[in-house]
């Protein structure tokens, strides 16, 4: 079901087209508001900001239910993220076709933020994995034996490659922002963008160029219904 514009000045399309383009490509709020200027349509960009924050959430979760069913091995990773000047970590899970399953901003990289990001992995995905794997961060073995012992866990760095890879439009995008101003808002708009960019970018290497302009072309349509737009704007 589309979403209520009920109140907003602009329609559907453009609200879509600011969203497509803050959540797929590496911009500030302020970069999208120039491109919509040179497509003739004047929007601020707190307007763009105020449309992420209130669509982006929404937009976040009907992806995530369209997507099929999780596969059986899941490949966890961390990073650090700076976050009003202080150190945090971004656990990040995927599948083993990239799909993002979730994502958690802690202040902690030890057992207990280890544990916790297991139990609200499998509470959000409601399956459980045949094998997870992670690099060699002791707190992985110790939550795994609390939390999932029957599951199979592999842990070596140079098997890990496809979580660390998933992390790069995060980073790149954490670069436009100029990083997060605190714990909460990097949470919220990371579990948007992580379940609204991982739509725009299908497995491009693994396609011939026909396959993924129809693959594509499915994914714009997909992103139309549950936005209520007719279409993408083109330039004048």
């Amino acid at each position: 079901m589309a979403p209520s514009y009920k109140g907003f000045r602009y329609p559907a399309e453009i609200i879509a087209h600011c969203m497509w383009l803050y959540h797929r490509f590496p911009l500030s709020f302020r970069e999208v508001e120039e491109l919509m200027l040179a497509r003739g349509v004047v929007v601020s960009h707190g307007t763009v900001r105020q449309w992420c924050a209130k669509f982006g959430p929404e937009h976040a979760r009907e992806l995530r239910r369209r997507r099929p069913r999780p596969g059986d091995k899941w490949h966890l990773d961390e990073v650090f993220i700076t976050i009003d000047g202080e150190r945090r970590y971004l656990w990040r899970a995927v599948d083993q076709d990239g799909s993002v399953l979730d994502i958690l901003v802690q202040s902690r990289r030890n057992t207990a933020a280890a544990r916790r990001f297991f139990r609200t992995l499998l509470k959000k995905t409601g399956v459980v994995p045949r094998v997870i794997i992670t690099d060699k961060l002791r707190s992985y073995g110790a939550a795994h034996r609390e939390v999932m012992p029957p599951v199979e866990h592999r842990f070596h760095k140079g098997l890990n490659n496809r979580a660390e890879n998933s992390h790069q439009p995060t980073r790149q995008h954490e670069r436009a922002m100029k990083g997060f101003r605190s714990a909460g808002a990097a949470q919220r708009f990371l579990s948007a963008f992580n379940g609204i960019s991982p739509h725009f970018r299908p497995r491009r290497h693994l396609m011939t160029a026909t396959d993924h302009r129809t693959e594509m072309h499915h994914r714009f349509t997909v992103w139309n219904h549950i936005t209520g737009a007719v279409g993408l704007l083109t330039a004048p």
